[in-house]
């Protein structure tokens, strides 16, 4: 199921920046609580992507993830109401999935979705129970309000990660202040210290007397300017631990093996990540990295046959004063033909299935080109059909 506006939301979502292993604890409570209204034994706080359902946080069940055609919540982001099915088991779209014929045997359902201030649906909040519910009209006002406040935090989660950014950006001007302005400095120091030394060769004790004031305070100028370049304590910390806007070749390892391991298990994929490690510990703003190369993984994950592998490797590069990390997502599946790469690039897509026949929703890719391009860096595409495909991702950090 495909929203009518769904790039739009997939774009929307991206903008929020979510890390999904880092939501759960903002959130438990708001999930126990729609579970002890609903009276239902289980609920979950889903966000969709292109390709993956994200339970972020759980009550009744451990979060999890699933294809995104696999889910009920697929159906629930398609509306501005509140989805029900009352037993799965009975319904056409549902009654062969996993979660029906096998454990937890999955019967009802309810679900409202998360829509943001913008009017996108950013995912669901739903009840499961393995038997037959009724939701009264009082407790889906409940849901509903609650379904509004996961979405405020969400939104709080944003906004905050936002003010970190600009307060770093902010340090780092500042940074840049201090250092344009050692040189004048430095030469009116000098300046000053050669007049100072002719001493009565000038002639001028008024001029020498001046000339003692400049240097007195340009020197203090000069070690503020050095206070500020140095921070040796804030440099120290922030290398030994991140701030939460920012990310290192090692943390982003770890980050992309919890995410996307199990889906490589579930289709017997070999999912491989490795990082440069002289450079595994710099850090970097960590600003949509996650929604880029997720995407990039989850297609190559799609797109490869059980008994394929899938292979990321993460470094950085240091030109001048800035750093360019550079990503390669490598598969040994379907591949594309040149007109696909080029739709690709020219940010379009079309719908295709993957190796097991999964449905394909046509927007993974495009919308990678248009973060990438919002970021100021580059998409290349190196492709065999029937063999492998090769993203390479090039983006100023």
């Amino acid at each position: 199921m495909i929203p009518e506006n769904e790039f739009d939301r997939l774009v929307h979502l991206a903008e929020y920046d979510l890390d999904a292993t880092e939501l759960e604890t903002q959130l438990q409570d708001l999930a126990k609580l729609a579970a002890k209204v609903a009276g239902t034994e289980i609920s979950l706080v889903n966000l969709i992507d292109a390709f993956t359902q994200w339970s972020v946080a759980s009550e009744g069940i451990p979060v999890m993830q699933m294809d995104r055609e696999d889910s009920v919540c697929q159906y629930t982001i398609m509306g501005d109401q509140p989805f029900e099915v009352l037993d799965l088991s009975k319904d056409e779209r549902f009654n062969r999935k996993f979660y029906v014929t096998d454990d937890p045997h999955l019967r009802y359902y309810w679900g409202v979705p998360l829509t943001s201030e913008a009017g996108l649906n950013l995912g669901a909040l739903c009840v499961l129970d393995k038997m037959a519910k009724e939701i009264s009209p009082e407790k889906v006002a409940l849901l509903e309000i609650i379904a509004d406040e996961i979405v405020n935090r969400l939104k709080i989660s944003k906004t905050v990660a936002s003010l970190r950014s600009k307060l770093q950006h902010s340090e780092e001007k500042q940074k840049q202040i201090a250092h344009d302005i050692r040189g004048p400095l430095g030469g009116i120091i000098g300046l000053a210290q050669i007049v100072n030394e002719q001493g009565d060769q000038n002639r001028l004790d008024e001029v020498l007397e001046f000339i003692k004031v400049i240097q007195t305070s340009s020197k203090s100028l000069l070690d503020l300017a050095d206070e500020i370049l140095s921070s040796k304590d804030a440099l120290e910390v922030r290398r030994s631990a991140p701030a939460e806007n920012e990310c290192s070749l090692s943390i982003l390892k770890n980050k992309l093996k919890n995410l996307y391991e199990i889906q490589g298990k579930q289709k017997n994929i070999d999912l491989a990540v490795e990082v440069n490690s002289c450079k595994s510990e710099l850090t970097f703003p960590k600003a949509k990295l996650l929604q880029i190369i997720g995407n990039l993984v989850s297609n190559a994950i799609k797109f490869t046959p059980a008994g394929g592998k899938v292979s990321v490797s993460l470094d950085l590069f240091e030109k001048g004063q800035r750093r360019e990390l550079s990503v390669i997502v490598k598969d040994t599946g379907a591949g594309m033909r040149r007109e696909q790469i080029d739709a690709i690039l020219q940010g379009d897509g079309k719908t295709t299935k993957g190796s097991l026949g999964e449905k394909g929703f046509g927007f993974g890719l495009p919308l990678v080109k248009h973060l990438i391009d919002g970021m100021g860096g580059r998409l290349k595409i190196e492709s065999e059909p029937g063999r492998y495909a090769r993203f390479e991702v090039n983006l100023p950090v």
